[in-house]
Parts: C-alpha cells; sequence; structure tokens
C-alpha cells in the first residue's frame, strides 16, 4: 500500500469519496454475506494490512464471519470462499458466472491488456487461447517432450550441488534453475538475454502480491496517475518486453535448422497461419510472460516446500528416499516414465501440495452477473477470491490437518483436476490451471533426482523441530525464510 499517496489523495478527494460511500451503502443487499466491521470511505482495507500473509488473515476472519465472507476493500465489493461446500458453488454449480476477471493495474501491464491465458477476461477470445494451451502449448505430449530439457537442467543443478561440498542455498538455486527450464521451454535453449528476465519476473511477482490504492479506487483515474506500483510496473516491462521484441525477432529469422521446437515457435505458428484464430504479437507475448511467471513461481515453490517438509519430518524422508532407491537400484539415473513406481513419492507431493498450495488464494474472480451462494447475495462486478490454504486444512475434511501425513492419501482418492471441492492446489472449473501436467513433472522428477543421489541435512548444524515452516508474502507462498541444506554425494550422478 502507498500510504503517503493515500492520504494526499483523501485530502483532496474527500467530499467525492464520501458521496460514494453513501452511494455505495445505498446499493447493499440486506443478503450481503457477512463481514468484520467497515470504516468509512475505506472499508475494510485496514483488514488486509494486519501484518500476516494475506491467506492467514483471511482465514482468520473467516473463522469468524463463515466460510462465504464479505469484505468491501474501497469502491470493490469481495466475497472470499473457505469452504469446500461454497468453492463447489463458485467454481461449478455457478462457475459460467464466475469465470471472468476483474482488470487490476499489475495484469492489465505485465499481460498487454488482459490477454494472456491467466488474466483475459471470459469470452471467445479467452476460449480459443486456452484451446490452444490445452490442446498444443501444455499438451502431455508437449510436456513429455520437454524431458531432455528437465534431465539437462536439474542433472546440472545436482552437479553443483555435489561440487560444492558443504551448505548451498536450496532456495536460491532451486528457484534460479526452475527459471531456467521454464524460459528455455519458452523461449529456445541457448538466448542468453532471456537470463536477465529472471529477477525481473521475480520482481513482478513481489508486486502482484498486494493491492494498490488505484486498485480498491477505479473510478478515481488520479490515483492510478499517482499510483508507484503503476510506474515501477511500466519500467519493468518495458524491460521485459524489449527482451521479448529480440527473441521473436531472432526466431523468425532463424533458419530451420535442426532444434527442439519451443512454446514460441508454437504461438508464431499460429500468428503466422493464422488458421481459425490468429495472434497479434502482443497476444504472444502476453502468453509468454504468464508462463514464465506461473511455470517458475509454483514448481519452484512446490520443490522447496517438499524439501523443508521432508527434512522437518526425518521418516517420512527416510521412507520416500528408500522407496526412489529402491524403484531405481543401481541404474545411476533416473528414467522419468518410472517415476509413476513411486507411489510414496507422489504421496508426498500430493500432501506438499495440500499444505502449501502453490497458489494459497486463488486469482480473484469477477462475478459476471448477481449469483446466490450458500444463501447470500454475491453482487455483479464483485471479486470472489477462493482460499485455497484454507480449504485444504479445513478439519471437516482433513485429520490433523496442520501436520504432514503422505499416507493420508493411501485410501483417499482425491485428485489433482478439480473435482474434489476439499482439495484445490490448482484450482477448479473453467479457470484450473492449465499448467497441472507440466507442473507436476516439474516437480516429481527433480525430487526424485535428488533423493536418489543425495543424502540431506539442514544447514547450520539445525534439528529439524528448529526449521522454520512459515510462510511469506507474494502471489506464491514462498517459504518466509530461505531454505539451507547441506548434500552428500551418495549415487554417482549420470555422465555428462
Amino acid at each position: 500500500m502507498e500510504f503517503p499517496s493515500l492520504l494526499l489523495c483523501l485530502q483532496i478527494l474527500l467530499p467525492s469519496l464520501v458521496f460514494l460511500t453513501l452511494i455505495l451503502a445505498k446499493k447493499r443487499s440486506a443478503k450481503l454475506p457477512p463481514g468484520p466491521r467497515r470504516i468509512p470511505l475505506l472499508g475494510n482495507m485496514h483488514n488486509m494490512i494486519s501484518g500476516e500473509a494475506p491467506h492467514r488473515a483471511l482465514h482468520k476472519l473467516s473463522q469468524k464471519f463463515g466460510p462465504v465472507m464479505h469484505l468491501q476493500l474501497g469502491e470493490v465489493s469481495v466475497a472470499v470462499i473457505s469452504s469446500p461446500e461454497a468453492a463447489k458453488q463458485v467454481m461449478k454449480t455457478h462457475d459460467i458466472h464466475f469465470a471472468s476477471r476483474s482488470p487490476i493495474i499489475v495484469a492489465e501491464i505485465i499481460s498487454y491488456g488482459c490477454t494472456s491465458i491467466t488474466f483475459s477476461p471470459y469470452g471467445e477470445y479467452w476460449r480459443q487461447l486456452r484451446k490452444i494451451t490445452t490442446l498444443e502449448l501444455l499438451s502431455m505430449k508437449r510436456v513429455q517432450s520437454f524431458r531432455w530439457l528437465r534431465e539437462k537442467v536439474f542433472v546440472g543443478l545436482a552437479r553443483k550441488f555435489a561440487a560444492s561440498g558443504s551448505e548451498v542455498n536450496f532456495s536460491k538455486q532451486f528457484n534460479a534453475a526452475t527459471f531456467s527450464l521454464i524460459s528455455r521451454a519458452a523461449l529456445g535453449d541457448g538466448t542468453k538475454q532471456v537470463e536477465s528476465l529472471h529477477p525481473m519476473i521475480n520482481e513482478l511477482a513481489e508486486l502482484s502480491a498486494g493491492f494498490d490504492i488505484a486498485d480498491v479506487f477505479p473510478s478515481i483515474k488520479l490515483f492510478q496517475w499517482m499510483s508507484r506500483l503503476r510506474k515501477r510496473v511500466l519500467v519493468i516491462h518495458k524491460d521485459i518486453d524489449r527482451i521479448l521484441e529480440e527473441v521473436i525477432h531472432q526466431h523468425r529469422t532463424a533458419k530451420n535448422d535442426e532444434h527442439h521446437e519451443d512454446i514460441l515457435d508454437v504461438l508464431l505458428e499460429y500468428q503466422r497461419d493464422g488458421l481459425d484464430f490468429s495472434l497479434a504479437k502482443d497476444n504472444v507475448k502476453s502468453v509468454i510472460v504468464d508462463m514464465l511467471a506461473g511455470g517458475s513461481e509454483t514448481s519452484g515453490t512446490t520443490v522447496e516446500w517438499a524439501m523443508a517438509e521432508l527434512l522437518k519430518n526425518p521418516g517420512i524422508l527416510e521412507k520416500a528416499q528408500e522407496e526412489v532407491r529402491r524403484v531405481f537400484g543401481e541404474e545411476g539415473t533416473i528414467e522419468e516414465s518410472r517415476i509413476q513406481e513411486c507411489k510414496y513419492l507422489k504421496l508426498v507431493v500430493k500432501e506438499t501440495l495440500r499444505m502449501h498450495p502453490a497458489l494459497p488464494l486463488t486469482l480473484p474472480r469477477k462475478c459476471r452477473e448477481t449469483t446466490e451462494v450458500d444463501g447470500y447475495v454475491i453482487p455483479e462486478n464483485s471479486r470472489v477470491i477462493v482460499n485455497a490454504w484454507a480449504i485444504n486444512r479445513d478439519p471437516n475434511y482433513w485429520k490433523d490437518a496442520n501436520t504432514f501425513q503422505p499416507e493420508r492419501f493411501l485410501d483417499n482418492l482425491v485428485d489433482f483436476k478439480g473435482n474434489n471441492f476439499e482439495y484445490l492446489p490448482f484450482g477448479s472449473g473453467r479457470r484450473i490451471c492449465p499448467g497441472m501436467s507440466f507442473g507436476l513433472a516439474n516437480t516429481e522428477f527433480p525430487l526424485a533426482l535428488f533423493l536418489y543421489h543425495f543424502d540431506w541435512k539442514l544447514g547450520g548444524g539445525m534439528k529439524p523441530e528448529d526449521l522454520n515452516m512459515e510462510d511469506g508474502f507474494g502471489l506464491t507462498a514462498r517459504r518466509l525464510k530461505q531454505l539451507y541444506l547441506v548434500p552428500t554425494l551418495t549415487r554417482p550422478l549420470p555422465a555428462q
């Protein structure tokens, strides 16, 4: 939040804000969901600056006000969903009513006017783009085609771990490796300027974590003009756009020699051939930015949390490691096609995603028409947020919900596909994450690789019970403190 700008603008525009507040108050329905007391002009914005991560703060409020809760953030009406039953109504029963997006400053800029698969509003353009994404860009065939790249990147990282001979910053190094994987899958192998995108994408993820005053008072354009967030995002976007222009030019002028087809190749083919759906250059760039940000953040965060939970629970670590080493024996390498045999490892991934969903709060959906959920009215144009973190820990569905227990999934048939609303690691409905298969492949392979070749200890001589397991602020729930580990190579790595 930009408090100096906020105070100045409130002094200038106080009369207008009072008028807007009175108008909004008249429009409120008696059937709105319950929520905390509002203060004049700002509504419940004070509830969002409690010092806690937003998903935790909203969970605490929902325990008091219920699983369907109303917040007024400036001019914007927000419904927060915190139970499987209510989530099902939003994501399945009335999914078509909640399938769109509300424009926010960061999204409008970085997604070239909200034209990415993540941020574009519901309509024909979004439907066609999603079709391309699921059938071409992130299909199972495409995911498998990047197997060579996963091996190259993560075995390369394993070699760095082996060469270190000491404590490593696992969080930092794995995050960098994951971005390298995603950027090379999207833009090709050997494009040097792409490396400079990493810090920019990381900063955008941090800037996207909160909300800007201009987003909650969208009718007051002066707030947009004064927004420091908007100015910073514009600078980053300009730098990203310049690099993408160069990469697109290189792809268009490159000779058709043998190379691994990347996602940009596919998008440019759609743009060139037209077919039944054409893409403008900015549309292509918006999809690429979407994948760079979403793909690297989510997979990197999940593996980081999985390793933290394994080191926090030595018995589970031993069991997962024994299985991986038994499945792959003395082969000396991890064959991705055989990871299906690592049943317990898959339970570890499932439990990690339950306790630490990559997006603890789903991206806000826009209510396209006034809809009733759990007996309450969600007004048209409201923003709707599903607290996946709270739902995944609902004690009505999960015994010992705050304890890491992979075995809970042995006789539990819930899956990742969004059909079980007590378990929403990738969302559900029309807006379910299209990169689910890609993300799982980028999670399971490195975990199997690291458990097979290395023994692991916490850095600094730390005991498991002393490991900090708090999550920080961000669009994705990264660890509050980076994870330092000591790897000991026990099985030779594959030859280069």
